[in-house]
């Protein structure tokens, strides 16, 4: 049975304009400028440009009952006149910042081949018929940048014989690939680590002509890889010393010979054929002065807006056309048409206003409640911080900090420093003061920097350590924290 009822619900909706400007507060400085060209593209009624004074703009809903058509026009006519009297023109980006930001310069990029197009080049150079070219060409595009082959040789003859027509057999991939694996760089075509260091090394043992003691550490360099190879990764050496029968002076000479080879052949031709290479740009700016600080924001991806001019012009041809009484249907819908580019203009540049000053406030808060830190670049005096904190601070919402926060950077006197970094929770001492997890995992890795390399501290060894500093912490948490600093167990840290 149907029954009605009555009840009450409250609801919270985002506005567009507040969904606008959350997306806009995600976006560190390096990103904006691209935002900011995008809406330009998308709004005609938006420009960059450094003019001074607002535009009001009224808002009009649309409304298509005839009856209301004369009141509409009212309006219309209303809010054109009052734009046109004003003499509007723009909003301006004001975010209390100079504006004598040099302009990046344009460099020009040298045209250079590619890790791929190399190994083509050496290839074309191979006295190889029209079918096993084809192979090689399919095995080389399937190198990854670091120059391994991770792909299965019969991924590769299904490649070969769905696009290529080409029927090959485990034994030609293998054959070809073993020619590709004498290109330059040394150890390309490997499929393991541990092929691509033996690669290297029959390399060099090769170019090394008579006997000497290099090629004897060669040698033993060899069997190591080949025969020792778990032990070696697992930094085992006095398995080696019995297996190789070796000392341990000679063994650290063969391992440093292991060391020189490089684990990643296409890493050094990539980084210095690379072009895209990613620069920091932070969104704040801290500076010292007097023991006083000063927090600026970087507004080199921030210009200026302000509404369109053209706009403004087309507005006025329509109040002469309305004076004349020859007003079409044509003409209103354009004005409309107008008044919502104008409307969203506003809206966006509202929000690039909104976010630069929730930006500012919120990294104000930060920089006074890391005064210490800010002001010595001492990490051991950052204080416990965490979201609520700064957001009972700024007065904003937790989730609104977290935003800013997010993949934001800022400049220091001590280097530029993640904002992510400035949040940490906190533990307590044994005097009952509270102190940050930054400042412990600060002396984790002091610690593990002076450490003895050929007895490398364990876990307990640090918590024991710590423990005589004040600090009770658990083992595991120890654990916790040094996987958090990229810090290998102490046996992988081992050396000779």
């Amino acid at each position: 049975m149907l029954k009605q009822s009555i009840s009450q619900k409250m609801l919270q909706k985002l506005s567009p304009q507040q969904i606008q400007l959350m997306k806009l507060l995600q976006i560190p400085s390096v990103n904006l400028d691209q935002r900011i060209k995008e809406e330009l593209e998308i709004n005609p009624a938006l420009e960059e440009g450094d003019e001074d004074e607002p535009v009001d703009v009224f808002d009009l809903e649309d409304d298509k009952n005839s009856d209301e058509q004369n009141e509409k026009d009212e309006i219309l006519d209303e809010y054109i006149m009052d734009y046109l009297e004003d003499d509007p023109a723009t909003y301006k980006l004001n975010t209390g910042i100079s504006s004598n930001i040099e302009t990046e310069k344009q460099s020009p990029v040298p045209v250079e081949r590619t890790f791929h197009e190399y190994l083509m080049s050496q290839l074309s150079m191979l006295n190889r018929n029209d079918r096993d070219y084809k192979i090689a060409v399919q095995i080389i595009g399937s190198i990854d940048d670091d120059g391994y082959l991770r792909r299965d040789p019969l991924a590769i003859i299904d490649d070969l014989l769905f696009t290529q027509n080409i029927e090959a057999t485990r034994k030609d991939i293998l054959h070809i690939l073993k020619s590709i694996q004498q290109f330059d760089p040394a150890g390309v075509g490997a499929r393991d680590l541990q092929e691509c260091l033996i690669i290297q090394l029959k390399n060099k043992l090769n170019k090394s002509g008579t006997p000497t003691d290099q090629q004897r550490r060669l040698s033993l360099a060899h069997e190591v890889l080949a025969n020792y190879f778990e032990e070696f990764t697992k930094k085992h050496f006095h398995k080696l010393e019995r297996g190789l029968n070796l000392n341990e002076e000679d063994l650290k000479d063969v391992m440093e010979e292991i060391l020189k080879l490089n684990p990643k052949p296409a890493s050094a031709f990539n980084e210095s054929h690379s072009q895209n290479v990613q620069y920091i740009v932070p969104d704040f700016i801290i500076t010292n002065t007097e023991s006083s600080l000063e927090l600026s924001l970087n507004a080199r991806n921030a210009p200026d807006l302000h509404i369109s001019e053209q706009y403004k012009n087309l507005l006025q041809s329509y109040r002469e056309t309305y004076k004349t009484n020859k007003t079409s249907r044509q003409a209103k819908e354009a004005v409309l048409f107008i008044k919502q580019k104008i409307d969203s203009a506003k809206w966006f540049i509202d929000a690039i206003r909104q976010r630069q000053d929730t930006m500012y406030r919120t990294m104000y808060a930060i920089m006074q409640y890391q005064q210490e830190y800010f002001k010595t670049g001492d990490e051991r005096k950052l204080k416990p911080m965490i979201l609520k904190d700064i957001s009972d601070i700024s007065g904003y919402d937790i989730s609104t900090v977290s935003r800013v926060a997010n993949s934001k950077f800022v400049q220091t006197e001590y280097g530029t420093k993640r904002l992510k970094e400035f949040f940490s929770e906190s533990l307590q001492n044994q005097e009952g003061e509270e102190v940050s997890t930054l400042e412990v995992k600060k002396i984790i890795s002091d610690m593990v920097t002076g450490e003895p390399k050929r007895k490398p501290l364990s876990d307990e060894k640090i918590k024991t350590t710590l423990e005589r500093k004040g600090y009770n912490i658990a083992r595991r948490t120890i654990a916790k924290y040094r996987e958090q600093l990229g810090i290998p167990v102490a046996r992988l840290r081992k050396a000779l």
